[in-house]
């Protein structure tokens, strides 16, 4: 998920003890009682607030925060402008752009994409620096100068629009809003417990968990929007191989392939190459 749009649904943490300690010694901690309360209702909460889905794109039954395509889609469009500055603007190759668009407009033309109520629009980014990708919620797409200038061929480029684009049906935003949500609320729980009330190292360790939770969901879409990619560059006509090309270069920017996934919210390169050819062998085998 973009940062951005993590500072906007991170809850705060919330101190609610300080240096208070239990009273009553045979009794039940009141920041046990306190912490149980926070858990419960986090988790009473999550199921008053969120919907559930079965997502047609990846078979998978997803629990939402935003009941419905159109508040994805209001999402998006509220938050492109920002993104967009941020990334110092739109980029001023036109020729550049006019192929980000064609390629995102065949993607979309040729594959169960064009059917769902997503406004799908594609952004070739000024940014020199940072080598990025991404999509908000709704259909907007964004690729940086940095990434577009390292690519090979259409067909490279058709993987990491391919690749957003499973983001976007993946609901993938909108199901990490519930999943940081939950798990805030619980880890907020759970480091109120651990508390001894003279310092917030439970609180460090409850939150350190949630956050680990987390990235394993995000590492999880990575991996599913990889394998959606390699299906809507299929159905579009580009060659499957190429994504594991971008991961290549992808590789080279991060230092090397056989970084950790512990605690990152991408699986490392080597991995995905890896999952890639597996899902386009299986895509090969279904036709």
């Amino acid at each position: 998920m973009n940062q951005t749009l993590q500072r906007l649904i991170q809850p705060q943490q919330i101190n609610f003890f300080g240096d208070e300690r239990g009273r009553g010694g045979g009794g039940l901690n009141p920041r046990i009682i306190l912490g149980l309360l926070i858990i419960v209702g986090s988790l009473i909460y999550n199921w008053l607030s969120t919907t559930s889905y079965q997502n047609e794109f990846t078979g998978r039954k997803q629990t939402l925060a935003l009941a419905t395509p159109q508040e994805e889609i209001a999402l998006g469009l509220q938050s492109t402008p920002q993104m967009i500055r941020e990334s110092g603007g739109l980029s001023r190759d036109a020729a550049g752009r006019a192929l980000v668009e064609r390629v995102g407009s065949r993607l979309i033309s040729s594959t169960a994409a064009r059917e769902t109520p997503y406004q799908f629009k594609f952004h070739l980014l000024a940014d020199p620096q940072t080598v990025n990708a991404f999509a908000l919620p709704g259909g907007q797409i964004f690729i940086t100068e940095a990434l577009f200038r390292r690519l090979k061929s259409e067909d490279q480029l058709a993987g990491v629009l391919g690749h957003e684009m499973g983001h976007v049906v993946g609901r993938h935003s909108n199901e990490q809003m519930a999943s940081t949500r939950l798990w805030s609320g619980i880890a907020q729980g759970l480091g109120v417990m651990a508390s001894d009330g003279h310092g917030n190292s439970g609180a460090q360790i409850a939150q350190m968990v949630a956050q680990w939770r987390v990235m394993k969901f995000s590492r999880d879409d990575e991996s599913e929007s990889d394998a959606l990619g390699v299906r809507f560059m299929m159905q579009a006509g580009y060659n499957p191989e190429a994504l594991i090309g971008v991961m290549e270069i992808l590789a080279q920017v991060s230092g090397g392939a056989n970084r950790s996934d512990f605690m990152s919210s991408h699986p490392n390169p080597a991995n995905r190459m890896e999952h890639i050819r597996d899902v386009i062998a299986r895509e090969r085998a279904r036709r």
